[in-house]
């Protein structure tokens, strides 16, 4: 193993995650109503909520695939998507939020892999792509990445070959290839069969034990009581409540809370 893959491999510092005061529309439809969230270092934030709530969207306002009207977000610190010019904020140069947003990884719903690669190239496309890693490190990265998420004897093949849930591991497997500090989670296992939820379940689940800061958007409920460090209700755009799986799953504050829960556990 090279010294750059070796390096790749390495632990990646844990990044901390704040929205300040975030509202985003749709036309004439807020999304997002004045959201506050800090995410520690290497906390598991899982996001709770019905349908519309605005959850995937606080993810993707995170790394700046939707902009907000009002606020701003910060990682470790930085602002994202955007820099102080004053008393304003100034939208950062396409180039410049690329660069930034190869820093958080992203898992979606249905997986956006590549068709026409295989999966070690899917998974070796975006450290060659950034300039992080020449061709033959970012392979090995992905060799050692697939094996990581159970998928080391498919290196070879295409994602109409494998099982939604292995399309899944290949995806987070592809978040992880950029090393970023922190990885979003958009109902990662919504698309699959019931059969196959389990083992991208598995993999996440490894994740959350890693020190990785992880914010996941699931319906899977006996997994957030699991493996999150805290819970955050949304809905109608706004934090409802938010605190320890065993004070929000077990003892909601609030009505609305209870009336989700109801409906799904």
């Amino acid at each position: 193993m090279t010294a750059k893959t070796r390096e790749a491999l390495a632990d990646v510092d844990a990044a901390t995650v704040e929205l300040h005061d975030v509202h985003k529309w749709y036309g004439t439809h807020r999304v997002l109503d004045g959201v506050d969230l800090a995410v520690r270092p290497g906390e598991v934030t899982v996001i709770l909520g019905p349908s519309g709530s605005g959850k995937s969207t606080l993810l993707r306002v995170i790394n700046h695939l939707e902009k907000p009207e009002i606020g701003h977000v910060s990682i470790n610190g930085e602002l994202i998507g955007v820099r102080r010019q004053g008393d304003r904020l100034k939208e950062l140069s396409e180039r410049s939020i690329l660069i930034q947003r190869s820093r958080i990884g992203f898992v979606f719903q249905n997986f956006n892999l590549f068709p026409h690669l295989t999966i070690v190239d899917n998974v070796a496309a975006a450290p060659v792509a950034t300039g992080k890693l020449g061709k033959p490190e970012a392979l090995e990265l992905a060799r050692e990445l697939l094996g990581r998420v159970g998928l080391a004897d498919k290196t070879g093949a295409y994602p109409r070959q494998l099982s939604g849930g292995q399309q899944q591991r290949v995806a987070i497997a592809r978040a992880l290839a950029l090393r970023p500090g922190v990885i979003l989670f958009d109902e990662p296992t919504s698309a699959l069969d019931p059969e196959l939820v389990g083992e991208v379940l598995a993999v996440i689940r490894d994740l959350a034990t890693s020190g990785t800061t992880l914010l996941i958007v699931t319906h899977e409920i006996g997994f957030a009581r699991e493996i999150a460090d805290r819970v955050v209700f949304i809905d109608g755009g706004k934090i409802i409540e938010q605190g320890p799986p065993s004070a929000v799953l077990d003892k909601p504050r609030y009505e609305r809370t209870k009336d989700f829960l109801s409906k799904v556990l």
